[in-house]
């Protein structure tokens, strides 16, 4: 495992974490709410290591950081109800399920018709997603049934022998408490709140 510090080497901290990505491996990064866990989203054997270091039942849904809603429109059916809220709340706190395309049946879509699409407020995640090229995972960093960390450091504690499972570590020091995404089901035209997170309901049904 490597540990890299954020700072002002954004461009260098983004190079690294995309080739781990690439080659099928695992990272833990800052989003604008929490740490997550980052691998390939669309790579069966790399959601795999994700669920595995999480210690997670693999039956849970789990969701994917986007570059913006064209890469989005690649895996998924955007329809007005989508777009509506994209353009209010997105890059930010929001999550989005989505009808999946026909043909993507792999990673954290394989044997379901929904994808989760974040686009989060946050240089790295956003770099990140369009140096790789594609959509990686946004889960949080923490053991499954655990609270999440705000720190990198306290994150691999939590998952002790887990973490030997993730190659890099891209550390952004002591994250401030956030709430997490609110996410909102947008496969028909009427948004369906699913977890009620930074974005009041009001707001998005408003």
């Amino acid at each position: 495992m490597e540990i890299v510090t954020l700072g002002k080497d954004l461009g260098g901290c983004v190079l690294k974490a995309s080739g781990i990505l690439r080659h099928g491996g695992v990272i833990i990064f800052p989003t604008d709410t929490l740490y997550g866990l980052g691998a390939d989203a669309l790579s069966d054997e790399a959601v795999a290591k994700i669920y595995g270091v999480k210690g997670r039942n693999e039956g849970k849904p789990m969701h994917a950081i986007f570059a913006n809603l064209e890469m989005a429109a690649e895996y998924a059916e955007i329809n007005d109800a989508a777009i509506k809220l994209a353009k209010k709340f997105l890059p930010g706190a929001l999550t989005l399920v989505l009808k999946k395309k026909k043909g993507v049946d792999t990673g954290i879509v394989k044997g379901i018709d929904t994808i989760g699409m974040r686009i989060p407020d946050n240089d790295f995640c956003l770099d990140l997603a369009k140096t790789f090229g594609k959509p990686y995972t946004a889960t949080s960093a923490n053991k499954a049934g655990s609270p999440p960390q705000l720190s990198s450091k306290k994150v691999l504690e939590q998952l002790g022998r887990n973490a030997e499972q993730v190659d890099l570590v891209v550390d952004d020091g002591l994250l401030p408490m956030r709430l997490p995404t609110t996410v909102v089901n947008v496969v028909s035209d009427y948004p369906v709140i699913l977890r009620e997170g930074a974005i009041p309901p009001r707001e998005i049904l408003g």
